[in-house]
């Protein structure tokens, strides 16, 4: 399989995991900084949250560990939680700002 399919996927998976306190998922937040498919079906995702006294941070993370795990080809998902760059709206999808009302 291709790395765009395969990033595709691993996007809409993204997409199905959601800040409890936000209606909008954590792709179209703008959380996921980064992601990279590497060899041996192992996926590194960077990412951050809204804020860093964030409660649910924990539960954010590890869904996003197990929503992309879920993939056939996926053997490890290694997530890494950063505050640098800090998060800001400007990350936001057009989607997301338009759904939160900043548009």
């Amino acid at each position: 399989m291709e790395n765009a399919r395969k990033e595709d996927q691993i996007i809409n998976q993204l997409k199905m995991v959601y800040d409890p306190e936000i209606p909008v998922n954590v792709y179209d937040l703008g959380l996921i900084y980064d992601c990279k498919i590497l060899a041996e079906d192992r996926v590194e995702i960077l990412m951050t949250l809204t804020s860093p006294s964030c409660s649910m941070a924990e539960m954010i993370v590890e869904e996003v560990k197990e929503r992309v795990s879920e993939l056939d080809f996926v053997k490890e998902a290694i997530i890494e939680l950063t505050w640098d760059p800090p998060w800001t709206k400007i990350l936001m999808s057009d989607e997301a700002l338009l759904l939160l009302g900043f548009m």
